[in-house]
Order: C-alpha cells, then structure tokens, then sequence
C-alpha cells in the first residue's frame, strides 16, 4: 500500500508523522486493526542526516494539521538528541519510545544487552538489508571507493538483522550487507510485536489539539 497517497484514511481520526522505514509496517498493522489512523511518511534517508530529522516532522505536522482529531509521531529519538522531544512538547504530542527503531521493534534491554556484551555491533532490520546498497554503500561513497570499507566497519564484530518477517529473499539480502562489511551474521526474529505495543501506546496517548491553529499560523 502506498501509504502516502491512500485516500481511505483521509478522514482518519489520527494522523502520524511517520519514518519511512516504519511507515509500510505501521501502515499494515493499523489497517489489521481497524484503527483509524493515516500515516505521512518521511524520507528514510533522514535517518543519515538525523539533523534534519526534527525540522521534518514539523514540516509534516503542519501539512496534517486540521485534517485529523490528534496527532502523533512515529520516530524514536533517532539521534535528535532532543530535538525531536522539544518538536513534539511544543505541539502537545508524543512519539515513540526508545533511542531508535532497533529499540521498537526488539525491546530496549534487549538492544541493551546485546551492546553491552559487544559493543561492536550493527544492527540491521528488514528495510536496511533490503535497501542496503542505498542506504549505507551509496550514502557512504563505497560504490565508488571500496577500500573505504575497513575505516567503516573495522571496529564492528559482527552484525545482528533483527528481521520482523524473515523472507529467502531478505534473508539472502541480510548476508549480503553482513559480507559487504566483512561481518558475521546473527538473526533475531523481533516480528512486530514490539512496534505494535509501542503504537498502541502512542495512540492511546492522543488528545484533541488545541495548540494546533496557533501552531500553524505561527509557522507561516
């Protein structure tokens, strides 16, 4: 479903600012559930520039506001390092827990635990293998100048997918990205149980909005 142009959910009571690498996730579970929400998806490439991050969602807010009941945010931190917290208190709304999508799909003490034992560990989920060539070897010049690979990667230890819906197709994705940063492979089957209980959370955290209209006219 292409979640940015779905027009069942245009009067939906919620609209959720969304990362795109969630977006199609979130999108499927609340259409499984029947809740009446409508997700704006940002680019998934924000996640190498977490700067723009907060800026984004704001852009986004304002384009959802008016057209639904409440409002809310599908990011972790994400490397905002607050920004995105002090985004989302001016406007009255929450976002997901956690430091990132790792912590939402698979529990925080678990992506705890397992740095904790090694902290040379780098995590992937089913849209960074899927988009592996993309995201990380386009995003950091590796097409073009391979022997960059070790200075990237030399101090992890091995890589961890913690896929949501193993597939052949992604798992043969997943081996590759491992094998492009010269890494060993663990698997972690999260599924979406984390995500769900983490957007049943922040549904159940919306109000109606009164800080919106003065919000908007103030970004004008």
């Amino acid at each position: 479903m292409n979640v940015a142009a779905d027009q069942s959910t245009a009067d939906a009571r919620v609209g959720v600012v969304a990362c795109g690498a969630l977006a199609q996730d979130i999108a499927g579970i609340c259409l499984d559930r029947d809740w009446s929400v409508r997700v704006y998806p940002l680019p998934p490439l924000l996640h190498n520039r977490p700067q723009k991050i907060a800026a984004a969602v704001e852009d986004a807010l304002v384009v959802a506001a008016g057209k639904h009941e409440c409002l809310a945010v599908a990011y972790a931190d994400c490397g905002t390092y607050g920004a995105l917290d002090e985004v989302c208190d001016r406007w009255g709304i929450a976002h997901l827990g956690g430091q990132h999508c790792y912590d939402v799909y698979a529990g925080a003490a678990e992506i705890s635990g397992w740095l904790a034992r090694e902290p040379g560990t780098y995590l992937l989920t089913d849209y960074l293998v899927a988009t592996f060539h993309r995201s990380v070897v386009v995003e950091l010049g590796l097409d073009r100048y391979p022997e960059l690979r070790d200075d990237y990667f030399g101090n992890y230890r091995k890589a961890i997918w913690v896929t949501q819906r193993q597939t052949p197709l992604l798992a043969q994705a997943a081996h590759d990205a491992a094998l492009a940063m010269g890494l060993a492979l663990e698997i972690h089957d999260a599924g979406l149980n984390g995500l769900t209980r983490e957007l049943e959370d922040l549904l159940a955290a919306t109000t109606p909005h009164r800080k919106v209209a003065t919000l908007v006219e103030g970004t004008r």
